[in-house]
């Protein structure tokens, strides 16, 4: 946030000045007074557990500029207090304020899987000609957007924003305050079905990314995706549709394995460009062909977008391969839907020197009441897919133990419910030449147990 002061926070909020300077200057905003930036606005949220009202003091102690309240309303101190009705309403109005002074175009990007890593590979296609900002971390909510736009500033030429959806109008919402030029769906699963109810009513949510996409923009549409090849974007808009079959504009061909990583040939019109990725998945050949189609867009040449992605190296917990102790390691533990799930055991099938392949799998949250389902389709995956050894975490993963004990008698299997027990476990079974995909949902903690391999 470059130089916005005091008196312009109380044009975007309608909030009113309890003390302070209106000509105060602030730099940044924080939601954690813990770790407070210099000049920073402190922005006290009200969550279903903790008031941050609380954390006031602290955050000036350690550095904050002036704060925002919504539960003062008399201050006698030096730094301001700016009194507003709700705390999180003013961050996004202030959000939107701030997006209204730049002028550079964004990218938005959403989807059920896949989106941190298509952000990842987007801004590295662009900056082949362009200083990008991008969205850090998982900053993609309706509090993490509007942190994510101050962020900017003049000096970046184009951006590209993650927003995430995990209850119905949220997207509409951050989409709105970032008044986007181009939109890009990766497509529809079943991640947050269990708020959602069905995989139509995440598609409907998903288009709503539009509510923000500015007149004359472009529509990224997954043509592989069976709810998005025949969706068109709102009118005013342009749709592009990216994939592997004929409805593509831009269409990845002869998609093959080269020292089990992917590459392809880029086509879109009469153009063509060899593209070898230096991550492992199938899945990437899509994420890499909507990177390629956005750079296109924006006057790059798709070879010097290549020439970009040939530098990507991913994306850290998210298919991150590591090797250690003359282990293959593949930290996937960021999250997991059933897709990306069986993306990781692809890529674990992928691994031709292992000499054992080995998954440790921990639950699929927000899948709602099919999610033992999800979870047996796993196992079935992993039975028409063999490996060595299934190592599970958590009770819902059980579903994939089951699975896989009830059709394969071939593949080891290992069942944990307490994180110390399984590390204690893969400790004493893990060994020289052995490929290990780990794979969980956040909110299971695999990371920590990777951390215990020293890989991080």
């Amino acid at each position: 946030m470059v130089n916005m002061t005091i008196n312009e926070i109380l044009l975007a909020t309608g909030g009113t000045l309890l003390c302070g300077s209106k000509d105060t200057v602030l730099q940044h905003i924080s939601i954690d007074s813990r770790n407070e930036k210099e000049h920073s606005l402190f922005v006290p949220l009200i969550g279903e557990k903790v008031d941050a009202h609380q954390f006031i003091d602290q955050a000036f102690l350690n550095g904050a500029a002036a704060t925002l309240t919504s539960e003062h309303d008399a201050v006698d101190a030096e730094k301001p207090w700016i009194r507003v009705a709700d705390t999180k309403d003013a961050l996004q109005a202030i959000g939107c304020f701030y997006r209204e002074r730049l002028s550079i175009p964004l990218v938005g990007i959403t989807g059920s899987v896949g989106k941190t890593t298509t952000r990842e590979m987007v801004a590295c296609a662009l900056s082949a000609g362009f200083n990008v900002f991008k969205t850090s971390g998982n900053h993609n909510s309706q509090v993490g957007v509007p942190i994510t736009l101050s962020e900017i500033t003049p000096d970046h030429e184009i951006g590209v924003i993650e927003l995430g959806m995990s209850e119905p109008g949220e997207l509409t919402v951050i989409a709105t305050l970032s008044k986007i030029q181009m939109a890009v769906i990766t497509n529809i699963g079943v991640t947050h079905i269990e708020q959602l109810g069905s995989r139509e009513n995440i598609y409907k949510e998903k288009l709503t990314i539009q509510d923000g996409l500015t007149e004359g923009g472009i529509l990224f549409l997954n043509g592989d995706d069976d709810l998005l090849r025949d969706t068109k974007a709102r009118e005013g808009c342009k749709t592009i549709y990216y994939g592997t079959g004929d409805n593509a504009d831009y269409r990845a061909e002869n998609i093959h394995l080269e020292d089990g990583f992917p590459a392809f040939t880029a086509t879109y019109k009469d153009q063509k460009v060899f593209v070898k990725l230096p991550v492992m998945g199938s899945h990437n050949v899509l994420n890499a062909m909507v990177s390629l189609a956005v750079a296109s867009e924006n006057g790059i040449s798709l070879e010097a977008a290549a020439r970009k992605l040939n530098e990507f190296t991913g994306f850290k917990n998210r298919q991150q391969i590591y090797d250690v102790d003359g282990m293959t390691i593949i930290d996937d533990t960021y999250n997991a839907s059933p897709v990306s799930m069986k993306a990781g055991l692809e890529v674990l099938s992928s691994l031709a020197n292992a000499k054992r392949r080995i998954a440790v799998l921990a639950d699929m949250k927000e899948l709602g009441e099919d999610a033992p389902k999800y979870h047996y389709e796993i196992g079935e995956y992993i039975v028409a897919h063999p490996i060595y050894e299934l190592v599970t975490l958590g009770e819902l993963a059980g579903q994939i133990a089951r699975a896989v004990r009830e059709q394969s008698n071939g593949i080891l299997i290992k069942e944990f419910m307490e994180q110390d027990a399984l590390i204690a476990y893969l400790k004493g079974e893990l060994k020289e030449g052995d490929g290990v995909l780990f794979k969980g949902s956040n909110s299971m903690k695999l990371s920590q147990v990777v951390d215990q391999f020293h890989l991080v």
